[in-house]
């Protein structure tokens, strides 16, 4: 194959030989002893007359589709979370419609989504009070309780605005958890991915918030599968894991330092929700097979190589990171085109594709590197790159 044209971080021309070979995973049942959840996104349907500020226009088919990819290789789906670009192009009435679909579609295997849960049909600006909050809550707790489908309740925009104390905090998750019908996943979402986040749990201080979320979860513990941490620190994991009620699970919302965290240490381990497992399915499931099977050398030499690549892809701003995701997808033919709900796609510079290109090159994850070749050849012609 000849030498593709690069752009650099320096904003320069470089050619690069593809020198990765693909990496292809077992379809079937796996042996994991980990529990593995991608986050999964959405298909755009680039066809639509839809204004991108609009409604979201989705190609139903190839969203579907995506997930019984993931589903094939082993992993659990997290639902119509922030990587399905929820709060960012997807509003509550889509995601309920994603929900449904994709539940319906899973058939016997519907038992490994879990779905997003949050109060973002509540405008922020219109919460007068912590009933409001529980209000918005129930509304979609109970929606997707009656599809038989399993809970992640999400972090709340507009808990973070109304609540003046972590006690606010407690009083509105006991409210929902009481009415869970099943253990559900809570979600610690930093501020890095969504700033109208900052200062969830009541606080600025991690020592601080992290009692008032194991309230939470101690209060409650039967209604509490896990928890999942989005804070890009390895080190505040480590800590909240460790003080987890026996039977509670933390699942790594992590995506700079996933590989460690769930191999865990002498005193325990992480399970997974990453919305990295999306763009990285092969490896991470050959390299948790390995882990399971004790091959720890295997599962280190599998994940290495991602870790710069999910570190590119999530790098700030955090919240874009769904683009890059979205262009793994297109690179590697699961969609015919490079659009998103809402344009996200305009939301990342040239030089960023172009490394995301060389990194899945380098890990194996460009699954027909001729194909992947001509697409980033299109995006470089759109750019005036020939």
């Amino acid at each position: 194959m000849t030498a593709l044209p690069l752009l650099t971080d320096q904003c320069t021309i470089e050619p690069y030989r593809l020198t990765g070979t693909p990496l292809v995973a077992p379809r079937g049942s796996p042996s994991w002893n980990r529990t593995a959840f991608a986050a999964a996104h959405v298909v755009a349907d680039p066809l639509s007359n839809a204004d991108p500020s609009g409604e979201p226009a989705i190609d139903w088919d190839r969203t579907l589709a995506y997930r019984a990819y993931l589903l094939d290789q082993g992993f659990s789906i997290a639902e119509a979370m922030d990587t399905s670009q929820r709060g960012m192009g997807l509003d509550w009435p889509g995601a309920h419609d994603l929900i449904a679909r994709s539940l319906k579609a899973a058939g016997p295997r519907a038992g490994m989504i879990f779905s997003g849960v949050g109060t973002d049909q509540l405008a922020p600006s219109d919460v007068r009070s912590l009933d409001d909050v529980i209000r918005a809550y129930l509304d979609q707790l109970h929606a997707v309780q009656k599809l038989d489908g399993r809970v992640i309740l999400m972090a709340s925009r507009a808990l973070a605005r109304i609540a003046r104390a972590p006690g606010d905090y407690l009083k509105v998750y006991a409210r929902v958890l009481a009415e869970a019908d099943k253990p559900v996943i809570l979600h610690w979402l930093g501020e890095m991915f969504d700033p109208a986040l900052a200062g969830y749990w009541g606080g600025g201080d991690f020592a601080q918030t992290m009692e008032t979320c194991l309230a939470a979860i101690t209060e409650n513990p039967a209604k509490v599968d896990g928890i999942k941490i989005s804070l890009l620190d390895d080190r505040k994991e480590v800590v909240m894991r460790r003080r987890l009620p026996r039977g509670v699970r933390m699942y790594t919302g992590d995506d700079f330092n996933y590989p460690e965290l769930i191999a865990g240490d002498a005193q325990g381990f992480s399970h997974a929700l990453l919305g990295i497992f999306d763009g990285i399915a092969p490896a991470a499931a050959i390299a948790l097979t390995a882990l399971a099977s004790g091959d720890r050398a295997t599962y280190d030499r599998l994940m290495a190589p991602t870790v710069p690549l999910s570190r590119l892809i999530f790098r700030a701003p955090t919240q874009f990171y769904k683009t890059g995701i979205v262009f793994l997808a297109w690179l590697n033919g699961f969609q015919d085109h490079f659009v998103m709900i809402a344009g996200a796609q305009a939301m990342r510079p040239l030089p960023y594709f172009s490394g995301i290109f060389r990194l899945a090159d380098q890990a194996g994850l460009l699954r027909d590197p001729e194909l992947a070749a001509k697409r980033m050849r299109a995006l470089n012609a759109l750019y005036g790159v020939g």
